[in-house]
């Protein structure tokens, strides 16, 4: 064994066949199982172990060449994929060279299926030596290429999906000039064309969509057609293509602009085969980006004041849109998402406003807005404050509220309405020229389906003092009092004067005087004690900031003080004398003239006196509330 192995490295030397020649390196290597790893020292030397024989076993790459004698190399070329249709068959083109200087006189080869090592007893393809094959492939497959002429073309028939594989080659130039070659040809067998549409299509940009179907059987040629393109495009059928690898494919276009209509259209492409039953389809479904469009959204929503809202935006795009809720450039909401609501619990009217619905993706955005009016009762109406204001000037008052919808404003004096407008927020009042009538309390109504508030206001006018008709002095058996009635504003001061006596009393003077202020008007009663006398003069002052005003008080009931004054003795003497004038006018018919003699002889009357001897020592005020009672 040792000497046949020197004897054959020694032959290899010497002959055109050696490794060692000018042209280079080549490998005697023993056949191993598995991929084939990296050159081992002994196949890189040359060396052998057991039973070797010439083989390429680099690592797998596209082109296994190692170099011959002679300038010549081993390597074999096919393409790495080829594809064809289930029933169909297929030509995978091959070609293969080997060093010049080997001139074998046969060449034969092995087509073996899924592994290029024979001692893993691979599947035979194709074996031109024995024709003897695989049961899978019995029939079915053949030569095409010519061997001598370095043709390895191999036809597969009636393919079925067990075919699918890899396929690879091996050389068999007789002895040990046996090579396998690492490159082969991955077939893929399928029963659907290929649809090609761009990665990105775009709404309202024209787009090609092609339909693509392997076309490397030479008994049967496929025929293409579109299904579902109506409204689209004419197709373009473009006829056979060469791929760079050699194989051929059939190729129809398809041009159109899609909108967004078409999103998710279903666009399919069916591969028939002449004379034959054969059918293939495929479909793809089309993807069109577009900008976003809102769809759906709330009209106008009204809501009552604390009651729950739900605001909508749906819009469409692709892909989906961020939605986005906003109000016065604040966002409230977002979402990535075809639709968004946007809750408000119990809502207030600070929520009332115009709220905008945002969509937006990488192709545009939209945007809409949708008005939200809260219904609530008017709020308490609010206005211009107390007003104070002197006879004659002009006065506005202007009163304001908020509610949804507008109220009906009212104001009100006394029950009767001084001005209204209807479905406004403000109600302004104008007095030209103010009296002292128009001073008191005033009332801003506001109300509508909702509700009512309302808000009390004064107008207080000033003026100068005014004595009124009622202020007089009356007596009551020995005591006379004066009443004085003023209306003024601001409060006026009250003095009583008795020119005759040369005597002033003002209201500091409780013994004398009492006084008490109802609203604008200020009633002061002087009290004169002392025996009942001729009435007396009196003069009641009333002063403040805008003027003064006098009056002299007139005097009532000056026949009372006389009957006071005689009291009941004197009455019934008077009645005596009266019934004996009667009595001597009937006796004395004929008399016309009568004189009538006084009833009361005339005297002068006593002084009154002003002292506080006349005053009850220690009565309360409502002891002289009793005698303004009885006076009245």
């Amino acid at each position: 064994m040792i000497f046949l192995t020197a004897l054959s490295l020694f032959w290899i030397m010497i002959s055109g066949n050696n490794a060692w020649g000018s042209g280079g390196l080549w490998v005697l290597a023993p056949e191993r199982a598995g991929v084939p790893g990296p050159l081992r020292w002994w196949e890189v030397m040359g060396v052998g172990v057991g039973g070797t024989r010439a083989e390429c076993v680099s690592q797998p790459q596209r082109s296994c060449s190692p170099t011959a004698s002679r300038g010549g190399q081993w390597g074999a070329w096919m393409p790495s994929s080829i594809s064809a249709f289930e029933g169909t068959c297929v030509s995978i083109p091959c070609r293969f060279s080997f060093p010049d200087e080997l001139r074998p006189a046969v060449v034969h080869g092995v087509w073996y299926f899924n592994s290029p090592y024979p001692k893993n007893y691979p599947p035979v393809v194709f074996k031109s030596r024995t024709q003897v094959v695989h049961e899978s492939f019995q029939g079915r497959s053949r030569l095409l290429g010519d061997l001598g002429l370095r043709n390895c073309t191999l036809l597969l028939s009636n393919l079925s999906p067990e075919l699918g594989g890899k396929y690879y080659f091996r050389g068999d130039l007789g002895g040990y000039n046996q090579y396998t070659f690492s490159e082969h040809s991955v077939l893929d067998i399928i029963n659907t064309p290929n649809i090609v549409v761009p990665p990105e299509v775009m709404a309202g940009t024209e787009v090609e969509v092609s339909c693509m179907v392997p076309d490397n059987c030479p008994e049967l040629h496929p025929e293409l057609s579109w299904l579902g393109h109506e409204g689209l495009g004419e197709p373009t059928v473009l006829g056979r293509l060469r791929e760079e690898e050699g194989t051929w494919v059939q190729v129809s276009l398809l041009h159109f602009v899609p909108t967004r209509e078409t999103n998710g259209h279903r666009l399919g492409c069916q591969a028939s085969f002449p004379n034959t039953t054969l059918q293939f389809e495929g479909y793809a479904s089309l993807d069109i980006k577009y900008p976003p469009v809102i769809v759906e959204i709330n009209s106008t929503v009204e809501a009552i004041e604390g009651s729950h809202v739900s605001l909508f935006c749906g819009a469409d795009s692709n892909p989906p849109p961020l939605l986005t809720w906003m109000r016065d450039g604040t966002v409230l909401r977002e979402a990535v998402a075809e639709s968004l609501s946007l809750e408000v619990d119990e809502v207030t009217p600070a929520e009332d406003g115009v709220y905008l619905c945002l969509a937006e993706n990488t192709y545009g955005q939209d945007n809409r807005t949708v008005e939200l009016s809260v219904m609530y009762a008017p709020w308490k109406p609010m206005v211009n404050g107390t007003v104070v204001a002197v006879e004659g000037e002009t006065v506005s008052i202007l009163c304001s509220t908020q509610s949804n919808p507008d109220p009906i404003l009212t104001i009100f004096k006394e029950k009767q309405i001084l001005a209204t407008v209807i479905y406004e927020s403000e109600l302004q009042l104008e007095l030209p020229a103010v009296t002292p009538e128009d001073d008191g309390e005033y009332w801003c109504v506001a109300e509508n389906q909702y509700g009512q508030r309302a808000t009390a206001f004064n107008l207080s006018v000033e003026f100068a003092p005014v004595i009124l008709l009622e202020s007089h002095c009356a007596a009551a058996r020995d005591t006379v009092q004066c009443l004085c009635v003023v209306k003024a504003n601001p409060e006026p001061s009250v003095a009583f004067e008795l020119p005759l006596r040369n005597v002033t009393v003002n209201e500091t003077e409780r013994e004398f005087v009492y006084s008490e202020r109802s609203g604008l008007l200020l009633t002061s009663i002087l009290t004169l004690r002392g025996q009942a006398q001729a009435p007396p003069r009196v003069i009641c002052t009333s002063h403040n900031l805008y003027g003064t005003k006098s009056l002299e008080l007139p005097f009532q009931g000056a026949h009372r003080l006389m009957w006071a004054k005689i009291g009941p003795v004197g009455a019934v003497v008077a009645f005596a004398i009266l019934i004996a004038i009667v009595c001597y006018i009937t006796q004395t018919r004929r008399k016309k003239n009568v004189t009538e003699s006084p009833s009361f002889s005339g005297g002068d009357n006593p002084p009154v006196v002003f002292s506080s001897d006349f005053r009850i020592s220690g009565a309360p005020e409502k002891y002289e509330s009793r005698e303004v009672s009885t006076l009245e």
